[in-house]
């Protein structure tokens, strides 16, 4: 990651198009976003719930990672999003750039995490695909989709999309 960034949070400069000198900008919650960010609220309410979200989906965005991909990976899947109506709402797809996970064979690596105190789907949880950087963006929004309706990954898609996980003891 480079050392220019502000920091290393989904706010930072980070993403593209953080908010110029003197331009008004509202984050999806509503909220004023700071200069130079591209989310992060001018006012901070410590009692202000967080937006909900079905299904968080973290992405690797580390060095070796994040060069496979060689674009913002993390900020085109959230217009992707945006475009299909799942970055709001019931449904909302929540994407977050995660440091190294020791996968990088596996590169660029993204665990799905389901909302199960809500409404995310237990059988999606903690799943884990591989080589995601070579995803189109229909494959995505198929991912996407499938998400949504709750449909159980494992059994919609191949094998070869997975990282077979083994518990050593």
């Amino acid at each position: 990651m480079a050392s220019s960034l502000t920091n290393s949070h989904a706010s930072s400069q980070y993403g593209a198009n953080p908010v110029k000198k003197g331009e008004v900008r509202y984050n999806e919650m509503g909220s004023e976003v700071v200069e130079g960010y591209t989310c992060k609220p001018k006012d901070y309410d410590p009692e202000r719930p967080i937006m909900h979200y079905k299904t968080l989906l973290l992405l690797c965005d580390d060095e070796r990672c994040g060069k496979a991909g060689k674009i913002d990976k993390a900020t085109h899947l959230r217009e992707i999003l945006k475009e299909m109506g799942l970055n709001k709402g019931k449904n909302r797809i929540k994407i977050s750039r995660t440091g190294c996970y020791g996968a990088c064979r596996f590169r660029q690596v993204c665990q799905v995490t389901e909302n199960t105190q809500a409404n995310g789907n237990p059988k999606n949880n903690a799943i884990w695909l591989r080589h995601t950087h070579n995803f189109t963006d229909e494959q995505w929004r198929e991912l996407f989709t499938m998400l949504s309706e709750d449909k159980v990954l494992l059994e919609e898609l191949d094998a070869k999309y997975f990282i077979p996980m083994k518990v050593y003891e």
